[in-house]
């Protein structure tokens, strides 16, 4: 019988390349997103390719109601979830905090805050209830370090790997396992997002580097999920080579 992993924010980066990997490997999967069209495309695109089945759920995890609604009504053949993937998060703006826009705080907080905690409080009752599961929170570099202009979004990657720690000390007595992921720079939309479109902005980031890609978290969680049932990671923290720590990189 194939496993059930839910991902969040499945439509692009390292959500996306996860899905794609766990799909490869034997998985069923609910994917969640806000872009419907990504999201259905990338349900298609999977279920042709690796003969699995896909559930599609289009939603906002800041949403506290649509997430608990849409987790309530899930069909009953998918509310066995194995594996729940917290994906979903953005940095918005790069600013000190005394400049910082309110609306960039709360959209921050409410996605990688509140929506990790809203999806994991409905999803964690059904692990509990079958005394088996596995929670990764992909976290941050920002989680263990703080950089100048990232107070908030620092702020709520410290948040993640607190929850992190709490979620493993709460649900350890139910076989449950918790593992957090915490990249340095990626490529994907993450900057992209961060600041809102500026695509040559964006760029300038890896510039004269070679950043990690969403495929090579996506085998960082691989690696974790195919660990023996005795076996946990807890927290892994990776960086592309010419990253030595949240600040200190080297260009060519």
């Amino acid at each position: 019988m194939r496993k059930i992993a839910l991902i969040t924010g499945a439509t692009a980066g390292i959500g996306m390349a996860i899905a794609e990997l766990l799909a490869e490997n034997s998985y069923n999967l609910i994917i969640t997103g806000r872009r419907k069209e990504l999201l259905d495309q990338l349900k298609n695109e999977l279920g042709v390719k690796y003969k699995c089945d896909v559930l599609a759920l289009n939603f906002d995890i800041r949403d506290r109601q649509q997430t608990e609604e849409t987790i309530d009504n899930l069909p009953k053949t998918w509310e066995n979830i194995d594996v729940l993937i917290n994906n979903a998060g953005l940095a918005a703006g790069l600013t000190t905090i005394e400049e910082g826009s309110i609306d960039d705080w709360d959209q921050m907080i409410d996605t990688n805050v509140k929506g990790l905690l809203y999806i994991t409080r409905k999803v964690t009752p059904l692990m509990v209830k079958r005394g088996s599961g596995h929670i990764v929170n992909i976290s941050s570099i920002a989680a263990k370090e703080t950089y100048e202009k990232g107070n908030v979004y620092c702020a709520t990657k410290h948040a993640v790997d607190a929850l992190t720690q709490g979620m493993r000390i709460d649900l350890v007595k139910h076989g449950i396992k918790v593992t957090s992921i915490a990249p340095g720079m990626v490529e994907t939309e993450f900057s992209l997002v961060r600041f809102k479109g500026d695509k040559a902005r964006a760029e300038k980031v890896y510039e004269g580097l070679t950043p990690l890609s969403a495929d090579d978290i996506a085998e960082a969680v691989w690696f974790a999920l195919s660990r023996p049932a005795h076996v946990n990671i807890n927290d892994m923290l990776i960086m592309p080579t010419a990253q030595a720590n949240i600040t200190t990189v080297v260009r060519k």
